[in-house]
């Protein structure tokens, strides 16, 4: 990609983020489409010849030539079938339908004794719902799961660094028992792997169609109506890796392609739960941001270092789930046997997955560059001693005070409170010395629980 194709392209995807995006050019792009549907043609060519009916010898050179065709499918064929389909080449008149043009690219890597058998008794919606999802599960597997992988590395590294460093918790926004750092990454770190674990479930269950124009193999049974067709179609589509899907009309139903976006979208929101969080933390000066020279924090204000990756993180964190919904929701209708808008819908597949990479880059940054600020974590939980209060209440009704609630709630609900006020409640209570003692030993940065153990536990 040239420097004036990146400033004139249309989407940042191809313009300012090409060089991001590039990891799925080779699952997402127009020519990776073209590939995929040229290998479902070829081998739909080869399980044919070796129908009984059919009986089309093969020899293995042939069969290697046909295989090439994908196997070694260049830029240089995609403009090949790009010509076939626009303007005509190879002999061919422009066919203005892409599978077609596919089907004759595929003509000249055949004997010619093959060619009536290319694309027999298939409608384009067989072809391209495999292609699509011989697209999707490496996109998905080889692409995005690996950079989610890389962030959930980051969170766990996170909790076991930090699993002791004690921090203000604050539900509601309001201050509340403290926690610790690494939990709260721990806490993230089990989402995200819960997450992933779905998206990979659900790229495993990505399911083909093969049925013809409406579902019911009508021209394959017209042309051998003694083949089981039903039978064959599962094998094929399970030799590609695929589960198989039926009964079907024209269309396959795509719940399995909605089912890997909401996975993806359950991963996208705890992301997008992570980066509001640490944009506050930065906020707050819990986090220190690294600040690299050759960035500037704002045009006006030098002193500034945004956290700039967790916000475009969350913007494109935003914008993917967007188009995954959209996805989910409009792949799973067509009306009656077929309607054909889908098939543009479809080609933003790549996108929704583009703005997921960004955003998992992006975050993935973000976090190489923070560090906690354990003297800031500190010092705000010596400032909010009134965080103990739900230990010492609870410690009194284990001592059998039925008014312990009340007592604490009038020392500290709306109030600002010493460590010292407790102390001085502590000295008129009716306790043993053990208890008061115990008491006493409380303070905001100790009163973690068994936090430190769970961030271990990532």
């Amino acid at each position: 990609m040239t420097d004036d194709h990146a400033l004139y392209a249309v989407t940042p995807l191809d313009g300012r983020y090409a060089g991001r995006t590039a990891p799925l050019a080779e699952y997402a792009s127009e020519a990776a489409l073209m590939r995929a549907r040229v290998r479902v043609e070829v081998e739909y060519l080869l399980a044919l010849a070796d129908l009984d009916p059919v009986s089309l010898d093969l020899a293995d050179d042939e069969r290697a030539d046909l295989r090439a065709a994908y196997e070694e499918f260049d830029s240089a064929d995609a403009r090949v079938v790009k010509q076939i389909e626009t303007e005509g080449a190879l002999g061919y008149d422009a066919t203005n339908h892409d599978v077609k043009a596919v089907e004759y690219f595929v003509r000249e890597s055949a004997p010619e004794r093959a060619h009536s058998w290319i694309h027999f008794a298939l409608t384009s919606e067989d072809v391209n719902n495999l292609a699509h999802r011989l697209l999707a599960r490496p996109a998905v597997e080889d692409v995005l799961v690996p950079e989610l992988r890389e962030v959930r590395d980051a969170l766990v590294e996170f909790a076991y660094d930090y699993a002791d460093l004690p921090m203000l918790a604050r539900t509601h926004g309001q201050p509340a028992t403290p926690t610790t750092f690494g939990k709260e990454m721990a806490v993230y770190a089990a989402r995200l792997g819960r997450a992933i674990g779905r998206v990979e479930a659900a790229s495993d269950d990505l399911a083909g169609k093969l049925a013809g124009a409406s579902g019911t193999w009508a021209a394959h049974h017209a042309a051998f109506p003694d083949v089981d067709w039903r039978a064959f179609s599962r094998e094929f589509v399970e030799g590609l890796d695929l589960d198989y899907v039926e009964p079907t009309t024209q269309v396959n139903p795509c719940d399995d392609l909605a089912a890997l976006f909401d996975a993806l979208r359950g991963a996208n929101n705890a992301l997008l739960d992570l980066s509001r969080d640490v944009w506050l933390y930065v906020s707050q000066r819990y986090l220190g941001q690294e600040a690299a020279k050759s960035e500037t924090g704002s045009s006006t204000m030098p002193h500034k270092v945004n956290p700039i990756d967790f916000e475009n993180a969350e913007g494109n964190l935003s914008k993917a789930n967007a188009d995954l919904t959209f996805l989910a929701d409009y792949l799973t209708t067509s009306r009656l046997q077929r309607d054909l808008s889908d098939s543009t819908v479809k080609r933003n597949i790549g996108g929704a997955f583009a703005y997921c990479l960004l955003a998992y880059g992006k975050l993935g940054d973000g976090l190489a560059k923070v560090a906690p600020n354990e003297a800031v974590m500190r010092e705000d939980l010596r400032a909010n001693p009134e965080v103990i209060g739900e230990a010492v209440q609870t410690i009194l009704r284990r001592e059998g005070h039925g008014d312990a609630y009340e007592r604490v709630k009038d020392l500290t609900r709306g109030e600002r409170v010493e460590l010292e006020d407790f102390h001085d409640l502590f000295a008129t209570l009716d306790v043993d010395e053990d208890v008061r003692e115990e008491l006493l030993a409380l303070t905001p940065e100790s009163y973690t629980g068994v936090g430190a153990d769970v961030a271990r536990d990532a």
